[in-house]
């Protein structure tokens, strides 16, 4: 009953925004009472966080998969492009959602989700900056500057889908971020 809620959630949120979201919206979607919806949940907001937890936990889970599999590893500009390839495909995975988030939820203080993703990207790619021979001087700063403009660039890419090729943006933003850490 919650993945339902969730998911018409999800679709009442992608096609009504925030504000136009009601639980009475979500119920009809779910096809249950409003009655049973509160069973589970109290509130569109709590549902809403609900929705931005999964997805969020799905790509942090995506890319810190990843980025575990290559800590250690000689740092290449192919292994930085896979991994931003990874990040950008698992935003553009839902773009509508992204955008509702993006767009339509910032007052619900879902930063914090957003910030435990960042940090456990940050440690994983200060700890493969800390393996290596040549390391920048500041390398906290690197990374926290490195993580949060990849990741605004990434959610630009797939919200404001400009004329750009995927592949040209990985190869750009792969460029852009190897000659900042030095690689």
């Amino acid at each position: 009953m919650v993945a339902r809620i969730l998911d018409a959630g999800r679709t009442v949120l992608i096609k009504h925004g925030y504000d136009g979201t009601t639980t009475n919206l979500i119920a009809k979607a779910a096809d249950i009472s409003p009655g049973s919806l509160y069973q589970y949940f109290p509130n569109k907001d709590v549902i809403i966080a609900a929705i931005v937890d999964d997805y969020t936990d799905e790509i942090a889970r995506t890319v810190t998969t990843h980025l575990v599999e290559h800590v250690g590893k000689p740092a290449k500009l192919d292994t930085m492009r896979e991994t931003l390839a990874v990040l950008l495909d698992a935003m553009n995975a839902q773009p509508e959602l992204l955008r509702a988030m993006i767009e339509h939820t910032p007052r619900l203080g879902l930063g914090n989700k957003i910030v435990d993703f960042e940090q456990r990207v940050g440690e994983l790619a200060l700890a493969h900056l800390n393996l290596r021979d040549q390391r920048p001087e500041h390398p906290d700063t690197v990374v926290w500057i490195a993580v949060r403009a990849v990741e605004h660039l990434a959610i630009r890419y797939v919200l404001d889908q400009p004329p750009i090729d995927h592949d040209e943006f990985l190869d750009e933003l792969t460029a852009l971020f190897g000659r900042y850490v030095s690689l």
